[in-house]
């Protein structure tokens, strides 16, 4: 299994990275300056603009200051508020992650988007790395479930003692998996394949970085936890040339995680 997962998908992807790179001079590296720069772009302003209070001083900035006023209420207070404020953390990584990657995919690279990861042809032909490791996570999310820190960090809709499983919960549930949908895109497919022919396998290890830090103010095990997530998954990509499986194996590990951590908190009963 090692060897099919990972020697194969080595040698197949450091043989194409040489014949690219034969084929094309140059090109793989002007790739990399783009990428290199854009997923920086991209990484800050999340950091940023996932703060409502910071996009709203942005909107103000540029002279919409009823939206900015909309954007305040809407996290400010009110049965929903909420919902609302991860629903604005999930636009701006849909905006960073997604939609300006696509975007440079398509008018500076002249690419399909699907060659960045998103076909489904081939996605899911390994479903059964999908079933070894959602049955290698489930006893560990189980565990970690339990523990103080991932108790105050999940879900992340939080909900009060008492509150029951309400409408809006669901609904972020449902919004959840766009997150994953878009983190996969960008580290898996934007970073990881679009480096491959310039750093070959090793733009695993390129996106691993990034994509462990991502994880900083998480409990410690979730980050050390993502530099083997960002290895398993990164190698899953390039072998399959998809990210669909790693959408759901990511988002199967986190919904998990969310309903074993109310499990724990006594929202389904004793």
């Amino acid at each position: 299994m090692f060897k099919r997962i990972f020697t194969d998908t080595f040698q197949r992807t450091e043989l194409e990275s040489l014949e690219f790179q034969q084929q094309h001079p140059g090109k793989a590296s002007r790739k990399v300056l783009v990428i290199g720069f854009q997923a920086a772009f991209s990484l800050s302003c999340i950091y940023y603009f996932a703060s409502p209070q910071f996009t709203a001083e942005f909107f103000k900035a540029i002279g919409l200051n009823g939206l900015a006023s909309s954007l305040l209420d809407a996290v400010g207070g009110g049965p929903h508020a909420r919902l609302f404020r991860l629903m604005h953390w999930v636009v701006v990584l849909n905006l960073f992650y997604f939609i300006i990657p696509a975007i440079v995919i398509k008018t500076v690279f002249r690419e399909r988007l699907s060659d960045y990861g998103l076909r489904i042809k081939g996605a899911f032909k390994d479903y059964w790395l999908y079933i070894i490791m959602l049955l290698v996570m489930l006893p560990l999310v189980w565990y970690f479930s339990g523990t103080k820190s991932f108790q105050a960090r999940y879900p992340f809709y939080s909900l009060m003692p008492g509150e029951g499983l309400t409408t809006d919960f669901w609904w972020w549930e449902l919004l959840y998996f766009s997150q994953f949908f878009t983190l996969e895109f960008f580290f898996r497919g934007y970073m990881t394949l679009g480096l491959r022919h310039r750093f070959g396998y090793y733009s695993v290890f390129v996106m691993m970085i990034p994509y462990c830090m991502i994880h900083f103010g998480k409990p410690m095990p979730e980050t050390i936890g993502a530099i083997l997530a960002g290895i398993v998954l990164g190698t899953v990509s390039l072998k399959s040339r998809s990210v669909l499986l790693g959408v759901l194996i990511h988002y199967s590990v986190a919904i998990t995680m969310d309903l074993f951590a109310l499990w724990r908190k006594g929202f389904f009963g004793e």
